[in-house]
């Protein structure tokens, strides 16, 4: 029991003296082959500690042998924007000039509801606010809003103001497939959506790509690429 314990003390310390050389970075922050290299130090470590057959060593040499891989890679991103595209990835623009990159979404794999929750972490309901969202490399996503809905405090032109209650948006349509309850809960039918749609120049609920009702009570609709 003794020898396991020693063992698991050890190991950590080493453990967090490497992810300590690794840089601080929080694991949302970190690009995937330091990710990667991060879980493969998990599992060298615990070998030696469930078996104590193995030496240590046997745990602590690939261990270092991986730090050296990641500060070897780091240091080649840091020096060639070529290698560092290659190992990391391009960023890639998913909303451009307030449109949204659908063939963009299927490459990469990201449902209309993955693009909105991440846009309502960074607290934009209404996508029609949006002008650019940015997946970056880390998976994070970068947001550009359109001019005049970027951020300025009613203190900052010494206005006191009541802000009235504002709602929250309410998605209709997603990739051609009409939320019913959602339509009727906001007010409306599917006589006034068709003819919203025919504004925007879509004919039928199932060539709509996404489609929703924004905060201020705007209809806003996008047609289905191809």
């Amino acid at each position: 029991m003794v020898v396991i314990f020693i063992r698991a003390l050890l190991l950590y310390l080493v453990v967090i003296v490497i992810i300590r050389m690794m840089g601080k970075r929080q694991v949302a922050e970190m690009q995937p082959f330091e990710l990667v290299i991060t879980i493969m130090f998990a599992e060298l470590a615990a070998t030696p500690m469930e078996n104590i057959g193995v030496p240590l060593i046997n745990g602590i040499i690939p261990i270092i042998v991986l730090l050296c891989i990641q500060v070897t890679i780091s240091y080649f991103s840091l020096k060639s924007e070529g290698f560092r595209n290659f190992i990391c990835g391009k960023p890639s623009i998913l909303i451009h000039k307030g449109r949204i990159d659908q063939s963009e979404l299927r490459r990469l794999r990201v449902s209309m509801s993955d693009l909105l929750e991440a846009l309502r972490n960074k607290d934009y309901f209404n996508i029609s606010d949006i002008e650019y969202a940015i997946l970056e490399t880390n998976g994070q996503i970068s947001v550009l809003p359109k001019t005049h809905k970027r951020s300025i405090a009613i203190e900052d032109l010494g206005i006191e103001k009541q802000i009235d209650y504002e709602e929250l948006p309410v998605t209709l349509i997603v990739d051609g497939k009409l939320n019913r309850r959602k339509l009727e809960k906001a007010g409306y039918d599917e006589r006034w959506l068709q003819e919203q749609l025919k504004k925007e120049d879509i004919d039928k609920i199932e060539n709509v790509f996404f489609a929703f009702i924004s905060s201020d009570k705007n209809f806003y609709a996008q047609k289905k690429m191809g």
